[in-house]
């Protein structure tokens, strides 16, 4: 899998058709979640996203500090469900880490993560931080990497 970093502006149509989907497929129906994911927060954000023979399979935007959290965030993390036993989850936080440190020049950074997924956030060193609360009528956690 190939790793690329966009801004908003920087992507292509098609690339930004498949990013949508991607969401769409796995925070909307797959997890049976009604909720805005078009939010006009994709404007600031890059776009994080790993290509397997063409197709868009994993996705993160990433945010410098006070552009979503007081510090850099990763959100919308996502791979598509036959891909997930590969372990590409894993190769997506590393990139997105990766790619906020070279991008935004910090170390610190928030996550809010749904709860099921606290111990792998935590195998890239995230922490919870406070209560677990309902986003979307999916309890998540806020968690710091610092």
């Amino acid at each position: 899998m190939e790793f690329k970093i966009k801004s908003f502006f920087e992507l292509t149509t098609l690339e930004l058709y498949n990013i949508l989907q991607l969401r769409s497929e796995v925070f909307v129906v797959e997890q049976d979640c009604v909720y805005q994911d078009i939010d006009f927060k994709d404007q600031k954000a890059l776009h994080v996203f790993g290509v397997k023979n063409d197709k868009i399979i994993a996705y993160t935007r990433i945010f410098k500090p006070a552009d979503y959290f007081e510090k850099a965030s990763i959100g919308r993390v996502v791979v598509v469900a036959s891909e997930r036993k590969y372990g590409l989850g894993n190769d997506l936080m590393i990139a997105s880490i990766h790619a906020v440190k070279t991008h935004f020049k910090v170390d610190k950074i928030t996550v809010s993560a749904q709860k099921y997924l606290k111990k792998f956030y935590e195998t890239h060193q995230f922490i919870q931080v406070g209560a677990e609360y309902l986003e979307d009528g999916i309890p998540h956690i806020r968690m710091h990497r610092n």
